[in-house]
């Protein structure tokens, strides 16, 4: 090989290993930059928290505006009705604190496949578009939340790969989408899902009134003595008594009420069904009032002229409260002066305590609550549903079932068997007896004055078909009579009469007849 080959080898060789050392290079840069966040590293360099005033939620059915005032969250949907802080706090610190997973390099346009697509109807093509802004109404950031990550490595006892966390994306980074492990459960964007859920707590009720809707008369009203006592009809007429099954969920009515949602007062008008409105006022032994007003709702969507929709299935509640609280306490009797002191703090403690639940059972009037039916179904009843039911009365002359004519209870048979049901009865077939032999006829002895007895009813002086002896057996050669259908017990035996006279004696025994091949010993 002469100098000149051994050249051109040596410029091939330097010139490949520059090509590989340029691609390992480009290979290097291009994967240090595919996104600008790396697993590990939170989405947001920087997230501002503190400084987040406004939040918007935005999703394919709608979306959910939350304001920070002086006091606290508020939705802003719901005429600024105080938000769940902890659902918002809690949403603003997973932001500030969210990790990512893996990164993937795509541009914007890529948003419909990870779930983000703004244009769409689905809401599982959609996802949440989250927006915060500071009190300037400045933009801090915004996030888009698409699709469950799912995992094939860790099934789910369900079926299919568990889920893993979602997609996110951070609008100010537009060098790809991330994965990352939480879920947002709390994140939505409808606004009932951000109301607190504080409502009226009605405790220790004493007496309950209803007017029903298009009346002003009271409808029934219902006392009580004592807060463990049951509930008495306040105007019962003669024959109404108070059922106490309509009667026994009265006494815990609204004790841990909840509401579905506001609304809003400019809806008000085109939600209720104002002419059926009912009103209910509610008063306790610690001297709260509530008065209740009760309206159905109208139902939503568009009604089906082949299956029109009856009312909602929701009621709309408006509540005013007012109490008269004691300022001092009856002391009682023979109280010592250790338990008088005990006494008067404990009365100054739940004092205060029913005076912090006035003021803050003020905040809910003003208000229309969209509740559900079965949470105010015991004070919608009618006044005939809380009565006892009186029981059908019997018909004069029909007999009832297991009674006979007169109201006399029928006789339970022996055995245990019931009125109604009919007694096993046990059939024996006839036997056919075997005819005796004939024998001769033997003279009948001649008896002066008297009348002529066979001699088989003479025997033991029992004269023939009387009481308690067995009825004679069928001729041999007839069918004997089928037996009764059900056994009749045995009388006693009767005592044997004595003989008319003692001239009368008992015929002999008669032989029995020899057999007519006789075996010799």
């Amino acid at each position: 090989m002469n100098k000149r080959q051994v050249l051109i080898l040596w410029v091939i060789a330097i010139a490949l290993g520059v090509a590989v050392a340029v691609v390992k290079v480009s290979q290097e840069q291009s994967t240090d930059s595919a996104t600008r966040r790396s697993a590990g590293e939170t989405l947001f360099e920087s997230f501002p928290a503190n400084e987040v005033a406004t939040v918007r939620i935005e999703g394919a059915e709608g979306s959910a505006t939350l304001t920070k005032k002086d006091d606290g969250w508020t939705v802003a949907d719901r005429d600024a009705y105080p938000a769940n802080s902890t659902f918002v706090n809690g949403l603003l610190r997973t932001l500030s604190e969210l990790k990512v997973t893996q990164g993937m390099e795509a541009g914007p346009s890529f948003a419909p496949r990870f779930g983000m697509d703004p244009d769409s109807s689905d809401p599982e093509n959609r996802g949440l578009t989250v927006t915060f802004r500071d009190s300037a109404d400045k933009e801090i950031g915004t996030v888009s939340v698409g699709k469950n990550i799912e995992s094939a490595s860790s099934p789910s006892p369900m079926g299919g790969g568990g889920t893993v966390g979602r997609f996110v994306r951070n609008h100010a980074d537009e060098s790809g989408f991330y994965a990352v492990s939480e879920m947002f459960p709390s994140l939505s964007a409808e606004p009932a899902r951000w109301l607190s859920q504080d409502f009226i707590s009605i405790e220790k009720i004493q007496a309950i009134t209803v007017i029903q809707p298009g009346s002003e008369e009271v409808a029934w009203e219902v006392g009580r003595d004592d807060e463990n006592g049951e509930f008495a009809l306040a105007d019962a007429q003669p024959g109404e008594t108070l059922d106490s099954t309509a009667s026994a969920p009265l006494k815990s009515l609204l004790s841990y009420a909840r509401f579905d949602d506001v609304i809003p007062a400019a809806k008000v008008d085109e939600r209720l069904i104002a002419d059926k409105t009912a009103v209910a006022t509610i008063r306790t032994f610690e001297g709260f009032t509530y008065t209740l007003r009760i309206t159905p709702t109208k139902p939503t969507g568009e009604p089906d002229p082949e299956n029109p929709m009856p009312a909602g299935d929701t009621l709309a509640l408006t509540v005013s409260v007012d109490a008269e609280l004691p300022k001092e306490r009856k002391k009682e009797e023979g109280e010592t002066e250790e338990d008088a002191k005990t006494k008067d703090e404990a009365f100054t403690t739940r004092l205060m305590e029913l005076t912090e639940k006035l003021e803050k059972e003020k905040t809910f009037e003003g208000r229309t609550y969209e509740v559900g039916q079965s949470t105010f179904e015991a004070l919608l009843k009618e006044r005939e549903d809380l009565l006892q039911k009186a029981e059908p009365a019997a018909q004069t002359g029909v007999p009832q079932p297991g009674m006979q004519p007169g109201g006399i209870p029928m006789p339970r048979p022996a055995g245990g068997n019931s009125v109604t049901t009919p007694p096993i009865q046990a059939f024996t077939p006839p036997i056919s007896i075997p005819p005796m032999e004939e024998e001769p006829a033997e003279p009948a002895e001649e008896t002066t004055g008297g009348d002529e007895t066979p001699p088989a009813a003479e025997m033991n002086g029992v004269e023939p078909n009387a009481p308690g002896q067995p009825e004679p057996l069928a001729p041999a050669g007839q069918d004997e009579p089928n037996p009764p259908a059900e056994p009749e017990p045995e009388p006693e035996p009767e005592p044997e009469p004595e003989p008319e006279s003692e001239s009368e004696s008992e015929p002999e025994p008669e032989s029995e007849p020899e057999p007519e091949n006789p075996v010799e010993d």
